[in-house]
């Protein structure tokens, strides 16, 4: 007999958010708004919000309108990142944003997914790692477990399900990948050495 899902069993009571339900309320309740809110011109008041809330942001992070994260507690970014606009971070898991980064505006990160083979859909959570000086283009999507090596490009519109290696772009749906990441100079620092080598 084939089995199937059967949502009315599902339990969710071995997750734990990571701070207490009065906490997870006024952040709903007060904080998200807020940091969501076009009427907060200032990144500066966004960074607080999020620090208050337990984030660890550091210096010269960029928060536009519009950005979303579920669990500010489970979250670090590294000095001088960019958070655009409608970008959401689905953090049941942690998710740590390294320096220089980009998350591009409606980049999607996704750190929970449900077990599609257990009958009361099960959740599953994985923490996303995005190093040094990545960049998330627009409206790509990032899978639980994977981790942006540093330099490492997911491109516009792409679905990351596996990690990037170091100054790689990956592009696409699956993503996959398209070419080395060379910055400029770097092609230059080279010429010598392989006319020469």
């Amino acid at each position: 007999m084939m089995r199937t899902v059967r949502l009315s069993r599902y339990d969710n009571s071995t997750y734990h958010p990571g701070r207490p339900l009065a906490t997870q309320i006024l952040w709903y309740a007060v904080g998200l708004p807020l940091l969501r809110s076009a009427w907060l011109p200032f990144s500066r008041v966004r960074c607080w919000l999020l620090r208050t809330f337990g984030a660890r942001i550091g210096s010269g992070v960029v928060c536009r309108p519009g950005m979303r994260v579920k669990y500010p507690w489970r979250l670090v970014v590294g000095d001088h990142s960019w958070i655009g606009e409608d970008c959401w971070i689905d953090n049941v898991a942690d998710v740590t944003i390294g320096r220089d980064c980009c998350l591009s505006q409606g980049s999607y990160v996704c750190t929970g997914n449900h077990d599609w083979s257990d009958e009361a859909f099960a959740l599953t959570a994985q923490e996303v790692r995005v190093e040094d000086g990545c960049w998330v283009g627009a409206r790509a999507t990032l899978l639980p477990g994977v981790t942006l090596h540093t330099g490492a490009i997911a491109a516009a519109g792409s679905v990351i399900s596996r990690s990037i290696p170091a100054q790689e772009i990956h592009a696409g749906n699956p993503a996959r990948f398209v070419r080395q990441r060379i910055m400029r100079g770097d092609e230059i620092a080279r010429w010598p050495r392989e006319v020469t080598g």
